[in-house]
């Protein structure tokens, strides 16, 4: 074949692949079989690589991926992706309605009912699609709303999102939208995660954002993400309405979704709001509220944003969902640090698209003030949507012989007799040497992402290590061979769902988790600290701790009033940490460690204090950001300008630094306390200022 017919048949194929894919992703209306789609992609890759020159910048073979990225380069916004105000109850939207007349009508512009446009609100991964002579040029994460992360190269993987335009389309514009993970792709992911033995995500939109971050393209072109596109930018409007302009994205090509309707009065728009709220149910994917936007665009820029927010939108966002579901009955489990918790089997109830089977009853003093007793039907709500928890009784429900429910004496592994430090809510098991769940537990604490990060060990991987005598303390990750590893298999029961699965250490799985260990040899001090499991030293005050003594031997030796004067420390940390000192086993570990090369001292780039602009103030960080890494990077800087984190909402917080779709339950709190809520934005204009 000649250039020139190699040519003309690699333009006739991608115009025909890429109608196909337009077909079968965006209309959902495929015209031939997957059999011969693979066949005209095969033939397309075959002359792409005979002819590379060739290669057009539309081409559907960029759908498979394989661009592999040391990082993601950072772009500015050309215009900033800011959040929506959210509100939970009709009242609050009947206040919007009111201030957007009122707010008109002081540009005498006076309305009876405005026009809204209510829209779904996706649960997913907001991005800005740039689009220049009608070829996607970058695709863009929200990040902290003024810049984002370029993820273009994943993002070409995704097939219901054009490469190349259809219609007449203008030169330029930006298109916004919400990339997401379907329920089907979600579960069939954590169902491959779970044999692997790797950690499952909680829910469909970190499986979207996790994979969206993915650095090698060809992995997210096989997590099946998917985008509806819902806002439009151009360089001069051609459109009266955002309706009209929605429109005008599907005859370009875009996949917008069928659920938008305009509504005449608030009437209506309450209407939608009460008509999706048990529809949502149904959906092969996630919304967690109703997006209103005021309809003409006119009005849009005469309301014009706050420093946060447009004024001209509001998302209403749907209460936790509750079930009522009878007690089967309680068993106990025994965490690494011997705390007892109680938990709630229950009937088996669809809740939030998944089946509850089980529920927290968090300690015996939670279980007595609840009243709690077999069979009773209780109410069990997702927090934040995604943790199961009871929150009630029904009463009336009650049988008239129903007991009350002792909170058990003896460890349900170990038999050990339980304990109950004055002070404490929990009861735990004192037994750490010889009680298998606290083994464990302490095991998979150390290879944890906020500790070790060790990958490719799941829960029943570390079982089988535990069972064959290979991993008995943390040191003894370290001693691990490949010959001990490849070939080791067992029967697994997941806990969540009661399925049997066999996990194994193939080839490759014993490779990868030998080289994870190697590299875990880097993690700074602070979070080796955190590692070792020291009962009442979390990740904050490990950092604290690791930071003033700089290295293991000075806090191996520090005295009892060295630890108390330590801010947020406290006789209880102190009293913890001096016994675990105390214990010979404890300290040959620590030197065990210390021989394969562990971290122990403070590299004291990472104790940099930038400022105490912060000083005294108590931050929690709550809800999603643009990536796991941008959180991360927030709870630094309160670091590093003298703040200090919480991981809870209590009366001592002064500001929540919220994300989206910050918890329900956080937020009434936070509402019932005073406690300032505060965007990302908001908090770096925090440390922007002066020092006053």
């Amino acid at each position: 074949m000649t250039q020139q017919e190699a040519e003309a048949k690699i333009g006739s194929l991608t115009k025909k692949i890429n109608e196909h894919n337009y077909q079968y992703y965006v209309l959902d209306n495929p015209q031939i079989s997957d059999y011969e789609f693979d066949a005209l992609l095969n033939e397309l890759i075959f002359l792409e690589d005979a002819f590379p020159l060739l290669k057009l910048p539309d081409s559907p073979t960029q759908r498979v991926g394989g661009a592999v990225s040391k990082g993601f380069s950072t772009v500015k916004h050309v215009n900033p992706m800011l959040s929506l105000a959210n509100t939970y109850s009709e009242e609050e939207l009947k206040d919007f309605d009111n201030r957007t007349k009122n707010e008109l009508a002081k540009k005498e512009l006076y309305f009876t009912d405005i026009e809204y446009v209510c829209e779904l609100k996706y649960d997913g991964v907001a991005i800005s699609l740039i689009y220049e002579n009608g070829l996607l040029q970058q695709a863009i994460t929200r990040g902290d709303g003024v810049q984002g992360d370029d993820v273009t190269a994943n993002v070409k993987t995704i097939r219901s999102i054009p490469l190349r335009l259809r219609g007449d389309f203008p030169n330029k514009l930006e298109v916004r939208g919400e990339i997401f993970m379907p329920h089907d792709s979600f579960y069939a992911l954590n169902e491959e995660k779970e044999l692997l033995g790797d950690a499952k995500f909680a829910n469909p939109r970190n499986a979207a954002s996790g994979s969206l971050k993915l650095q090698n393209s060809a992995e997210v072109a096989k997590r099946n993400l998917d985008c509806f596109l819902y806002f439009v930018y151009l360089d001069s409007p051609v459109y009266e309405t955002h309706y009209e302009s929605i429109t005008a994205l599907k005859k370009w090509g875009f996949k917008v979704s069928p659920h938008i309707e305009i509504c005449k009065d608030m009437q209506a728009v309450f209407d939608f709001i009460t008509i999706w709220e048990s529809k949502r149910k149904a959906l092969p994917f996630d919304i967690d509220g109703i997006v209103i936007k005021v309809n003409r665009y006119s009005l849009q820029d005469l309301l014009g944003f706050t420093a946060k927010n447009p004024r001209w939108a509001i998302a209403y966002k749907y209460k936790a969902e509750r079930v009522c579901t009878p007690l089967l009955d309680i068993s106990y489990q025994v965490g690494r640090t011997g705390v007892i918790t109680p938990v709630a089997n229950l009937m088996p109830v669809l809740l939030g698209g998944t089946m509850v089977k089980r529920a927290s009853l968090h300690n015996a003093d939670f279980m007595q003030e609840m009243d709690i007793r077999i069979g009773d039907n209780v109410y069990v709500e997702k927090g934040g949507e995604i943790i199961p928890k009871i929150v009630g009784v029904e009463m009336t429900e009650r049988q008239i012989d129903a007991q009350s429910i002792q909170f058990i004496s003896h460890c349900p592994e170990c038999n050990t007799e339980l304990v109950r430090n004055e002070g404490e809510a929990a009861y735990y098991c004192p037994n750490f040497r010889d009680c298998p769940p606290q083994i464990k537990g302490k095991l998979e604490h150390f290879i944890s992402r906020k500790a070790m990060n060790i990958e490719g060990l799941g829960e029943g991987k570390i079982d089988i290590l535990f069972e064959k005598g290979l991993v008995r303390t943390i040191a003894d990750f370290y001693r691990l061979k490949y010959s001990d590893l490849f070939g080791l298999q067992k029967k697994h029961i997941n806990e969540l769902d009661g399925k049997e699965r066999l996990v194994s250490f193939k080839e490759a799985t014993a490779v990868n988790l030998l080289k994870a260990v190697e590299q875990s040899k880097s993690v700074p001090f602070e979070r080796v600290l955190f590692a070792l499991g020291i009962r009442h030293v979390g990740e904050n005050s490990a950092k604290k701790i690791a930071f003033h003594f700089k290295n293991m031997d000075a806090l191996i030796n520090a005295k009892s009033e060295e630890l108390v004067a330590l801010e947020d420390v406290g006789e209880k940390i102190a009293e913890s940490i001096l016994a675990y000192f105390k214990d010979e086993d404890n300290v040959q570990i620590i030197n065990d460690l210390r021989h394969y090369g562990l971290q122990f001292q403070v590299q004291e780039d990472n104790n940099k204090t930038v400022s105490e602009k912060l000083k005294g103030m108590n931050f929690l960080v709550s809800g999603t950001f643009s990536s796991p890494e941008r959180r991360k990077e927030i709870e630094q800087l309160i670091e590093k300008h003298g703040g200090l984190r919480s991981s809870s909402v209590s009366k001592n917080l002064s500001f929540i630094v919220a994300g989206e779709n910050m918890g329900p339950s956080k937020l009434e709190k936070a509402q019932q306390l005073g406690i300032p809520i505060i965007s990302e934005e908001d908090f770096l204009g925090m440390i922007a200022k002066e020092n006053e």
